[in-house]
């Protein structure tokens, strides 16, 4: 692909405006709408506590069926979001520039209402417009952090989808693309099955809204996970039978790691005396979990995601380092959002953390890191 090639297939259109804008409008009125279970989230530390209503699962379902019903009627296309992905792209990232920029604009209007706005506090719009001002801005009854997020997940399956309906449809389907679309989906159904576990992650109840992440969500997580598939539409690769089973290895260790550890922390913050492996759980000043996943390494949960990305790459085999760049990537942010969040749990719990830490030395790989 040239230069003027790509840059063309980078250009916007109103079609595939459209398009983002049905799947946004869609995912607002089911999620409204359609029946879930109505969790409540931790209490923030501006005090406030917001409910979620988790129907993602069905939500992602009951789309995948329109679309499919869709496809069979010879309404849409089942390869239209493979055939406009760059454009997509290049959509997606310019709605993520301007709702983050309206999220500064509304942010400071809201802070410069509020009381508590203390005289000393230096605005920076840079950083305001990247880190965002508001920890859970809301549209129209709809908290937006917990919206978006929904939407990358669904639409990073969305686009495995039709990128499996193009290589079909060239006749280019194999042993690796199978097993690549299986991995992730199984990941992105697991996800939105436990959906409630997110109400308690740190992008949630830490993170303000602004564009690191809204790009993160609507545009990272939909188009860079969704690298090896795009690279194996092009690419053929034929893998030997050791390694599909180290693959399936990697994924299913990995998933047993990461939902296991999330799960844990989940329950304890609901029931600190719940058990942990069928016994008492550790706790480390009556605040932090030293049992299970989290006595083995502070951010077990990181090692698990880590084997994951690494089982979405492998498929690809190891002609090419591009499949992995996602696994790369995320080895990068989980290291650098692991000492963001030491830094501050130490400022949080203090002398607990410090016990915390001899008891649980290590931070993601145990003898290792």
């Amino acid at each position: 692909m040239d230069l003027n090639h790509l840059l063309d297939a980078l250009l916007p259109s109103w079609t595939s405006a459209a398009m983002l804008l049905a799947f946004f409008v869609y995912l607002a009125i089911v999620g409204s709408l359609l029946p879930g279970k109505l969790v409540p989230g931790v209490t923030l530390s501006d005090g406030t506590r917001l409910h979620y209503r988790c129907n993602g699962l069905l939500s992602l379902l009951l789309f995948v069926l329109l679309l499919g019903f869709g496809a069979w009627m010879g309404l849409v296309s089942p390869t239209a979001i493979a055939d406009r992905g760059l454009e997509l792209l290049s959509t997606t990232f310019i709605f993520s520039f301007l709702a983050t920029l309206a999220l500064y604009v509304f942010g400071c209007k809201s802070r410069d209402r509020s009381s508590s706005l203390k005289p000393h506090v230096t605005r920076n719009l840079i950083h305001d417009w990247w880190f965002g001002i508001q920890l859970n801005p809301q549209f129209m009854g709809i908290d937006l952090k917990f919206f978006f997020v929904r939407a990358g997940m669904m639409g990073w399956l969305l686009i495995n989808l039709s990128v499996l309906a193009k290589c079909i449809q060239e006749g280019n389907l194999n042993r690796s693309m199978v097993l690549y679309q299986l991995f992730c989906a199984l990941y992105i159904i697991d996800y939105f099955f436990y959906e409630e576990f997110i109400t308690s992650t740190w992008d949630i109840i830490a993170e303000r809204l602004g564009f690191m992440l809204v790009f993160g969500d609507l545009v990272w997580i939909p188009f860079t996970f969704s690298i090896q598939g795009w690279w194996l539409l092009s690419n053929k690769v034929e893998l030997t039978t050791a390694a599909v089973i180290a693959n399936c290895l990697s994924f299913v260790i990995g998933y047993r790691v990461f939902r296991g550890a999330n799960k844990q922390k989940h329950v304890f913050k609901k029931n600190p005396k719940a058990p942990i492996w069928g016994m008492p759980p550790k706790v480390v000043g009556g605040k932090l979990l030293a049992s299970g996943y989290w006595g083995i390494a502070r951010h077990c949960n990181y090692l698990g995601d880590l084997l994951l990305a690494l089982s979405f790459s492998l498929p690809c085999g190891i002609s090419s380092a591009v499949p992995y760049f996602y696994p790369i990537y995320l080895l990068i942010l989980l290291i650098w959002r692991e000492r963001r969040d030491d830094a501050r749990c130490a400022e949080k719990y203090k002398e607990v953390w410090e016990e915390y830490c001899k008891l649980v030395p290590w931070r993601i790989l145990p003898y290792v890191y």
